[in-house]
């Protein structure tokens, strides 16, 4: 896979090494984006600024980190996609633009777009009422199913045998309030907890701080097949929920979220986002060469056929 666009800080020339915290990217965002509110994107892009796009470090295969000691690269699903925006805007504004990743947690994802820290959040980011309250979102580019994973020794075979037992998930993602719901509906008690990164939800799992671990389908595929022996680890076959992913950006900034769409609906009409796709969920990916075989739903395929940002309640 090496020289393909899916990893175009390394096309550009933009390895870097910022180590993995939030706070260091931070300081030289603050920097660049203390006016960020003041214009749209766009604005800001054509008077020079640099394009900041928000990566997260776990998130397989949307966004993630690879690489070794203090200089990585960013890959994934969501980041190629952004890769397309950052060659349209240049494109549009006849320059090259230097393009700046910055970490963010699934905690700190929305507050940065809502700040200007970021332009774009490419990552997995559920669609729902309540974010675009805060942010807007572009059109669909995945439709998740939020599933269970266990340890197949462990005799769990559906949701109702978590009553009573601890259950972990990512922090500031939505499977706390479709995890409690789902339990508030089954009149049932779980202990749930909360780790700060997928990575870490998991090996609360495999050390027997917790019986499942709840989030969106693929990323729970990702972090499966990035472990050795992953075989004991199944999927229940209740799901909480579906729910549509988009690209995170900027409330209220018309004009920026009608280039992203265009540039998806152009990607889907083209068929290079079914490419992009199979590399992603049907192909090995780096820097582990792990293949998720996850062939596109029917459901993804029927929000592809008709582009829309609907979100979900």
């Amino acid at each position: 896979m090496k020289g393909i666009k899916m990893n175009f800080l390394s096309r550009r020339g933009m390895v870097f090494g910022w180590g993995r915290g939030f706070f260091a990217g931070l300081m030289i965002v603050v920097a660049s984006c203390a006016h960020a509110q003041s214009s749209g994107v766009l604005s800001r892009i054509a008077s020079g600024s640099d394009l900041f796009l928000g990566h997260r470090e776990s998130a397989i295969p949307f966004s993630y980190v690879g690489g070794a000691g203090q200089s990585y690269e960013v890959f994934g699903y969501s980041w190629e996609i952004c890769s397309h925006v950052a060659d349209t805007l240049e494109r549009r504004v006849g320059r090259e633009i230097k393009v700046v990743p910055v970490a963010v947690t699934a905690n700190t994802r929305f507050l940065m777009i809502k700040t200007g820290m970021t332009s774009i959040e490419c990552g997995a980011s559920t669609n729902n009422v309540a974010r675009q309250k805060l942010v807007s979102f572009s059109n669909t580019i995945y439709v998740a199913e939020v599933r269970i994973m266990v340890r197949q020794q462990s005799g769990i075979k559906q949701l109702s045998d978590l009553s009573g037992r601890r259950v972990v998930s990512v922090v500031g993602t939505t499977a706390d309030r479709l995890l409690k719901g789902a339990a508030l509906a089954r009149n049932m008690a779980i202990d749930h907890v909360f780790a700060a990164s997928h990575g870490e939800a998991l090996q609360m799992m495999l050390r027997g701080e917790a019986v499942a671990y709840v989030g969106d389908d693929a990323i729970l595929a990702a972090t499966r097949a990035s472990i050795d022996q992953n075989e004991d680890l199944v999927f229940l076959d209740d799901v909480l929920a579906t729910e549509p992913y988009g690209l995170v950006l900027p409330k209220g900034d018309e004009e920026f979220k009608a280039l992203v769409d265009d540039v998806i609906v152009s990607l889907i009409q083209s068929g290079e986002l079914q490419k992009i796709y199979d590399r992603w969920f049907m192909s090995p990916i780096p820097p582990k060469g792990i293949n998720l075989r996850m062939p596109m739903s029917d459901r993804m395929k029927a929000i592809l056929a008709n582009p829309n940002d609907t979100p979900v309640n």
